[in-house]
């Protein structure tokens, strides 16, 4: 219950939103499509007791006018699907939106304590225990799952993607790469092999197929691979992304459902069907999941290679390397990075197979959003786990207008990940 003192909460949608009326407190994050800030608004909070994030995109910019314009759009498509009839607890919802001559910008909750990949490297040894992952990742499952209701393949699932909530659960972010695919709805017959099913489709596919044929499709040319930049602050690794335009590669459906035939994700979480180009569909959440849960528990991912074309090599061919004896949580993982997606943990009934595993008995699916003391609770200024509190003006154009400045004049600087995140820091179990 709200004592007498506490403010009342936010609205779930903001009034219509003017850039006037917006002040930056600090930027969240930076990426290739746009600037992410901490604002609030200015008459109707000024004390700045609501904050949320607001992700602008800059249409000037030559270089984003096409493709980083076609993405916001989906993705405030996506966020606003999310936000009807009600929000899920562990994906995000659309507050509002704005556009001008110059901006595209939309506004999500702020969550404060920062991303997952910022919190492994606060632990002393940098990696979650299987209690703590275990509770992560049930959030995560029930966020792909409702995603995947909804016909969304996520297609960028990554520790850097998942933010932890002022309440200490998480949400997924960034929906740009997402995709919306044809749902299957062949039921899943039993297969030879114990614990999975295949569909009488995949079987009949499978046994038409050359073996020549097959045997061609893991010896693709990896020129076609495009190099990008990686972005490490401080020490802390981000992943490197491996996103490019969607492309037309090979099958354009299969069976009954759908798959996507573009290149898309991020360079040590993208599966093996997209580095092959076989097409591909919802299986390549739950191979990232796999990834995931593999970093959060031994601190790095399993197919990471010298070079982007290593990478992707052990990604195809690789089998992830354990330590120590089998345990139900490394059982959890082999079978999420199964490298055939029909076989994968998930293919033929979703989170409901992921939810049925060993490593899941006894968790209460159901009552999940009534833990109120998860392993992680930020504190009301957690921000700073991200980024350092910076003066970014008086308004976003003006923030803007410094980044344009030709490369003779003095570089605006960004803020840069804080130096508390190196501090070493545990949570209780909860």
């Amino acid at each position: 219950m709200e004592t007498p003192s506490s403010p009342p909460p936010p609205p779930r949608l903001l009034p219509e939103m003017e850039l006037d009326d917006i002040r930056p407190l600090k930027i969240l994050g930076k990426g290739a499509m746009g600037t992410v800030f901490l604002v609030h608004r200015t008459v109707s909070d000024p004390d700045a007791r609501f904050p949320f994030a607001l992700k602008v995109v800059d249409k000037t910019v030559s270089h984003s006018k096409r493709d980083a314009d076609r993405r916001a759009r989906w993705e405030i498509r996506v966020l606003t699907r999310l936000s009807n009839p009600e929000p899920h607890p562990f994906l995000p919802h659309l507050l509002g939106s704005l556009e001008t001559d110059d901006f595209l910008a939309w506004a999500v909750p702020y969550c404060s304590g920062g991303d997952l990949n910022v919190l492994r490297y606060r632990q002393n040894d940098r990696v979650f225990s299987p209690t703590v992952i275990r509770f992560y990742l049930a959030e995560i499952v029930c966020a792909l799952e409702h995603l995947h209701n909804m016909g969304i393949a996520y297609r960028d699932l990554k520790p850097e993607n998942i933010l932890v909530q002022q309440s200490g659960h998480v949400t997924l972010t960034d929906f740009d790469l997402s995709r919306s695919l044809a749902k299957r709805t062949v039921a899943a017959a039993a297969s030879a092999a114990p614990g999975i099913q295949e569909t009488e489709q995949t079987r009949q596919r499978n046994n038409n197929k050359n073996p020549i044929e097959i045997r061609r499709k893991h010896h693709r040319n990896l020129s076609r691979w495009i190099p990008t930049v990686s972005d490490a602050k401080k020490g802390l690794r981000k992943a490197k992304s491996a996103r490019v335009s969607p492309v037309s590669r090979r099958r354009l459906s299969f069976s009954n459902g759908e798959r996507s035939n573009s290149f898309v994700g991020t360079e040590e979480y993208v599966s093996p069907e997209v580095v092959r180009g076989d097409g591909h569909e919802f299986a390549v959440d739950w191979w990232a999941l796999g990834v995931f849960t593999y970093e959060m528990l031994y601190g790095t991912t399993p197919f990471k290679g010298k070079n982007r074309k290593e990478t992707f090599r052990n990604v195809v061919s690789k089998e992830p390397q354990f330590i120590g004896k089998p345990t139900a949580l490394t059982d959890l993982i082999g079978r999420l990075l199964e490298k055939d997606p029909t076989k994968r943990l998930g293919y033929n009934r979703g989170a409901s197979e992921i939810k049925q595993h060993v490593f899941f008995k006894g968790l209460k699916w159901d009552l999940l959003t009534e833990v109120l003391r998860p392993p992680f609770i930020p504190n009301r200024e957690e921000g700073e786990l991200t980024e350092k509190v910076t003066e970014c003006g008086p308004d976003i154009r003006e923030y803007f207008q410094r980044l344009r400045q030709p490369p003779s004049a003095p570089p605006s600087r960004l803020p840069s990940i804080s130096s508390d995140c190196q501090k070493n820091v545990s949570f209780a179990e909860f």
